[in-house]
């Protein structure tokens, strides 16, 4: 049984893929099952997809570029009128040769050569789309599918027949971390806290700026594991020896990437978290039932990250902070507010609770989480093979 695999590239892409790949692999654990990847040349997918025995295939893919510059409508007319072409027919000949029994698209430009090298061969398209609105790769490609798996029940664009709401697949083993071993991992103090910032596979510079604005203010009421991105890694490290008194130093834990190893122990360890509002952030961050605060990306295409974040709030689960309201001190007293304001009923200063609200967003995390979609998906996908 062959399994091929694509997606664009980024993180969001492939950890789903690789969620789905091992829970085909606990269903159907047979000695003939094959994964293959064709996507984008891509360093961080090769390394990841290669660790999961999933063979990678590089085609040249290409994109649409909706912002305005002096170079985006040269590069949009080489992409369309070479790369993309070119990436379908490299697409069409491996697939032709390797034959496939299907093919399951993450979505993305990077997977446009395989999906459509694949409709033209008559393999069978799956195709998953994690945001509330779809980008325009996934629009054109979902006519080619066979269904079309979604993250959110009010997914826009696509046809009802086609749809099957499922959730966004996560790695069930980012759930499995502990306290006592994030302690140690971290060297937490275990005194205050924890606070978990992610900025996406990437990284964000403007959210590095800010928490970095009130470090040492945060410190004194919480300790902090914020993974700042490879590019933004040793900036902020230099940043934060200047800032940080000797005495706060021990409550900072700054990685460039968290591994799925680190990831699941700061889950663990976590009292809330701060993301970005990718699906794929926003259903791990409810599958570990944490409160959160998202900070959509405001050139996401379509706005897509706005929509995800305020689909969730709606469930109660996290409190949305567009990025004009994201300024460092009104951040630092909304944390104040929900983790030193006594419940209701409790009136005595000298014994600060969580908020009510916390508890609210938790339990609210934990009902909106889908965390057997990778499950779902991997099961369908070997029912239609059988």
């Amino acid at each position: 049984m062959k399994i091929l695999f694509t997606g664009g590239g980024t993180a969001g892409h492939i950890f789903p893929i690789i969620a789905i790949a091992r829970e085909i692999k606990r269903i159907y654990p047979e000695p003939n099952l094959q994964f293959f990847y064709l996507g984008p040349r891509d360093e961080f997918s090769q390394i990841l997809l290669s660790q999961e025995e999933i063979n990678v295939k590089h085609v040249f893919s290409g994109k649409i570029r909706r912002y305005f510059d002096w170079k985006s409508p040269f590069q949009n007319l080489i992409d369309v009128l070479f790369k993309i072409p070119l990436g379908i027919l490299q697409a069409f000949f491996y697939i032709f040769f390797l034959a496939p029994d299907l093919t399951f698209s993450k979505g993305g430009f990077g997977s446009i050569p395989a999906v459509m090298a694949s409709w033209f061969l008559k393999v069978p398209i799956f195709l998953h789309e994690s945001d509330i609105s779809p980008g325009l790769s996934n629009r054109f490609l979902s006519k080619f599918a066979l269904e079309v798996f979604v993250s959110f029940p009010k997914t826009e664009y696509f046809k009802p027949s086609k749809i099957i709401l499922v959730g966004n697949p996560i790695r069930r083993e980012i759930l499995e971390g502990s306290k006592e071993e994030a302690q140690k991992l971290f060297k937490l103090s275990g005194t205050k806290p924890v606070i978990l910032i992610l900025g996406g596979s990437q990284g964000a510079q403007r959210i590095n700026d800010k928490i970095l604005e009130i470090l040492p203010e945060l410190l004194k009421n919480f300790e902090i594991i914020h993974q700042s991105g490879e590019k933004n890694f040793e900036e902020v490290k230099a940043e934060s020896r200047v800032i940080l008194p000797e005495e706060l130093a021990s409550f900072y834990h700054l990685f460039p990437f968290l591994n799925e190893e680190e990831l699941k122990q700061a889950y663990a360890a976590c009292d809330l978290v701060v993301s970005r509002a990718g699906s794929g952030s926003i259903f791990e961050i409810a599958a570990a039932r944490k409160p959160s605060i998202l900070i959509p990306l405001s050139e996401a295409a379509q706005n897509h990250q706005f929509k995800n974040a305020y689909a969730y709030a709606e469930k109660g689960a996290t409190i949305v902070l567009e990025e004009a309201n994201f300024t460092p001190h009104f951040f630092l007293e909304k944390l104040r507010y929900l983790f030193f304001r006594p419940p209701s009923e409790v009136r005595d200063e000298a014994k600060p609770q969580r908020s009510e609200e916390l508890e609210k967003m938790q339990k609210a995390a934990e009902e909106f989480s889908k965390p057997l979609a990778a499950q779902t998906i991997a099961s369908y996908l070997i029912e239609f093979l059988k």
